[in-house]
């Protein structure tokens, strides 16, 4: 498997909205003990073992508009197919900290995707993971380009430990099992409330019921 993040390289942009690809590879790569980051395919590349399949994980660093440049390389030189390469991304029409796993399809206004579509074709697996919407078309590329906000911190370390956590399950094709794993992390049921007493027998009189005792006393001539 070709796992791909995208984001921008450099100090300047590691901690952007845009970058959330960068950090989930790198919460995989030290999970599951990948060997060091090295400069390979135009971008940095680790290797690791995870369910029993070789992952190759690369961080293109030709900027985000040139990701496909980097991917491309790494694909020809591996053989593999668009449907053998996972990329992870920010994706703005998720409400943050929401998640998404698709096959294919459009690139939604999103310049990495697009310049994976025009090296490799759509068809390859996309993790989305959602970082809101600023509310307005002219504010995109400001808001992405913006490090994550210090409310952010509520769900953001959360989302890449439970990412990381449940990675095997995408390895295994399972990418059900995958959303539904991480959703509940994010998302968990409220706790149940605790079981009721069961309500006290009553005689009719408004006293309570006796108890066997009470009745082998009255019956004894002992408790009247």
């Amino acid at each position: 498997m070709l796992l791909v993040g995208l984001g921008n390289p450099g100090r300047r942009y590691a901690k952007n909205r845009h970058n959330i690809g960068f950090m989930a590879l790198d919460e995989i790569a030290r999970r599951y003990g990948f060997a060091p980051w090295r400069r390979r395919f135009q971008g940095e590349i680790a290797e690791g073992q995870v369910g029993g399949m070789r992952v190759l994980a690369l961080k293109p660093t030709t900027g985000m508009n040139g990701s496909g440049q980097s991917v491309g390389e790494a694909g020809r030189f591996f053989k593999l197919k668009a449907g053998d390469v996972l990329v992870v991304h920010d994706e703005m029409d998720l409400k943050p900290g929401k998640i998404r796993v698709k096959q294919g399809g459009g690139a939604g206004g999103h310049n990495g995707l697009r310049s994976l579509d025009s090296h490799i074709g759509p068809n390859y697996r996309r993790l989305r993971l959602g970082v809101g919407h600023p509310g307005h078309k002219d504010q995109v590329t400001g808001y992405v380009l913006r490090d994550f906000a210090k409310a952010d911190a509520e769900w953001l370390p959360k989302l890449l430990d439970a990412v990381a956590e449940e990675f095997p399950r995408l390895v295994q094709g399972d990418d059900g099992g995958f959303m539904s794993r991480v959703s509940h992390v994010m998302n968990p049921p409220p706790p149940k409330p605790p079981a009721k007493e069961s309500p006290r027998a009553n005689t009719g009189d408004g006293s309570p019921a006796k108890t066997d005792g009470a009745r082998a006393e009255d019956s004894a001539g002992n408790g009247l």
